[in-house]
Order: C-alpha cells, then sequence, then structure tokens
C-alpha cells in the first residue's frame, strides 16, 4: 500500500494519477478536499480510500504492516502564513510524526522539502546534507523555516547514526508549474494565472527589476514541470536503495520573460508583457536568482532528461490549459 499526504493537491495529485497510470491500485490519498474544485485533481483516476489528515494516525496504525511507502506531500505551503504554531504542528511535527512511524514499520519516506530553504541564494544552491551545511540556510520566510527545520532534524539522525526509514529521501522543489495547481490561487505559477489573458491576446504583467544586473523580466527561476516532479518520485521508488536530499529542479535558471515568452508561444501569439513595480512590501527581500545543483541526484543514479522551458509549457498548455477539462 502507497499513502500520499497531500494526494489531492498540485505535486500529490499528479503523483497519484502516474501511479494509477502504472498500475498501482493499492493508494491512498490523506488531504482535506475542502468545498472547492480541488476534488477534480482526483476525478480521473482509482484511488483505493481517502483519508482525512486528522484520521491517518488511526489509519496507519491499523495498516502497520500494509503500508509500505509514504510520499509526504502534504503541508501549509503558502508562503506569506504568518501563523508560526500553526506551521511547526502541520510542516515539521507531522513530518516527525511520519519519520517516527515509517522507521518503526520499516518502510519508506519520500519527501516534500523546498528552495524556498535557501532563502536570498546568499549561500547558493547546493543540496550538500550535512550538519554544517544546512546550518548555513537562513530562510526568508515561515514556511522556508518550517521545511528546513525538518530537513535539519533528519540529517541530524542521520549523522548520528539514529534509525531511520528503509528509505528516505528529501527533495528540494523549485519553481513547479503544471496541471492540477488552480486551486491554488495566489500560488498558481504564472502560466496558469495568465492563460486566459494571453490566450485572448492581452498583455501580461511582469514586475520590473530593481537590481543593476537585472533588466526588467530577466529575473532568474528554475522552472520545473510537475511531469518532471513526479519523474523522479518515481525513480526513486522504483530505487529503494537511494537515500538522501535532493534538489528537484532543471539545473537550468530562466527569466520570467522567458516563461511568458513560451506561454504566448505555445498559443501561437506574440509575447506581450508589460512591467511594474515590485511592491515595497516584498522588495527588499525578492529573489533574482534561483537555479538548483542537480549533481547530486545525478550521481545518485537519475539520468532522465528534464524537459526545457519551452518543451513543459507547451505540453501543459495543449494537453491540459487549452481543454475544456484541464485536470490530469
Amino acid at each position: 500500500m502507497i499513502v500520499i499526504t497531500g494526494g489531492a493537491g498540485f505535486i500529490g495529485s499528479n503523483l497519484a494519477a502516474a501511479l494509477a497510470e502504472r498500475g498501482e491500485h493499492d493508494v491512498v490519498v490523506c488531504d482535506r478536499l475542502g468545498d472547492d474544485d480541488k476534488w477534480r485533481n482526483l476525478s480521473k483516476h482509482d484511488i483505493a480510500k481517502t483519508v482525512s489528515p486528522e484520521d491517518l494516525p488511526d489509519f496507519l496504525n491499523d495498516n502497520e504492516t500494509a503500508v509500505e511507502t509514504i510520499f509526504h506531500m502534504g503541508a501549509i505551503s503558502s508562503t506569506t502564513e504568518t501563523d508560526a504554531g500553526l506551521l511547526k504542528a502541520e510542516n515539521f511535527d507531522t513530518s516527525m510524526n511520519l519519520w517516527r512511524w515509517c522507521t518503526a514499520q520499516n518502510a519508506r519516506l519520500i519527501y516534500a522539502s523546498s528552495a524556498a530553504t535557501y532563502g536570498d541564494g546568499s549561500q547558493g544552491f547546493d543540496d550538500e546534507a550535512t550538519p554544517e551545511a544546512l546550518a548555513k540556510l537562513r530562510p526568508l520566510n515561515l514556511y522556508g523555516r518550517s521545511k528546513h527545520l525538518f530537513d535539519r532534524r533528519v540529517v541530524r539522525f542521520v549523522e548520528d547514526g539514529e534509525p531511520c526509514p528503509r528509505q528516505w529521501a528529501g527533495l528540494k522543489f523549485f519553481n513547479v508549474y503544471g496541471p492540477n495547481e488552480y486551486h491554488k490561487g495566489a500560488m498558481q505559477s504564472i502560466v496558469a494565472k495568465n492563460h486566459a489573458k494571453a490566450a485572448r491576446g492581452e498583455t501580461i504583467t511582469l514586475f520590473k527589476s530593481h537590481h543593476p544586473d537585472y533588466v526588467d523580466g530577466g529575473q532568474l527561476r528554475d522552472f520545473i514541470s510537475v511531469v518532471d516532479c513526479v519523474a523522479v518520485m518515481l525513480w526513486l521508488y522504483d530505487n529503494p536503495e537511494v537515500s538522501g536530499l535532493f534538489n528537484l529542479g532543471t539545473g537550468k535558471a530562466r527569466s520570467f520573460a522567458d516563461l511568458v515568452a513560451a506561454l504566448f508561444a505555445a498559443l501561437g501569439r506574440e509575447a506581450a508583457i508589460d512591467y511594474v513595480d515590485t511592491p515595497l512590501e516584498i522588495r527588499d527581500n525578492y529573489q533574482y536568482f534561483t537555479q538548483a545543483k542537480m549533481g547530486r541526484l545525478r550521481a545518485a543514479g537519475y539520468t532522465a532528461p528534464f524537459l526545457s522551458l519551452e518543451d513543459g509549457v507547451a505540453d501543459y498548455v495543449v494537453n491540459y490549459l487549452n481543454k475544456d477539462d484541464p485536470y490530469r
């Protein structure tokens, strides 16, 4: 049995879809479906059971010999959340409980970390999994801090030779885009938020640069398709001997202007971009560059190429956003 926490969310539902497509029918989703269209993320595939987060501990204890792998994608992912106690409870305490359960039951745990753990990037984007390396990082928001706190605990356990799950892997997701992100509101990718405007030929607005080394729209991010994120998770599932803390980006930073140009190109239109000042409240902490170092995942044995920005956006637009039913 496979359990996916956050399995009705963006990355989790894409993983559930991929597992179903592979013939894995004993998949349990743990999530809150809410009263919006989030349930549609799961509507096309065979799911064995859905469990609320509150009921997960009892479910795991009742099925301790059946659950073989937990993909822990569930979290409060808002970078603007200010309730530190809530973030600690949801993002750290829950993760620690799952770590302990998987350790006790000799199960596997593959969990979502975040590139937000790198803060302003001044310490680089190297996924070195040592207590010393992680101690240098300074996340800029409480979400990043909650993810970083768990990474540090995990790495400390490993460093000290403490008991661990049979396989463990933490994935530092960079800027992910793709189908089933529609419930995320303001946290959706630029592609999802601007598809309808671009399809009508309207102008897309991006932030101006307030940094002398970057032109307007030239701010750089490591954009990665959720298709590639799922491929890496499936590879880890197929290779239970691989454990570690890994970046999950493409290793190639691209500009926001490139991203919007790829959106217009996928729609067969000329790019139309306007620029506005970055809001003062976020300007001081605004990141101008992120790029994952991917050497450790490659050294662990992952050899598949990542989609280019243009190919990934085109797949998203043509096969999902242009459809009446855009869900995977």
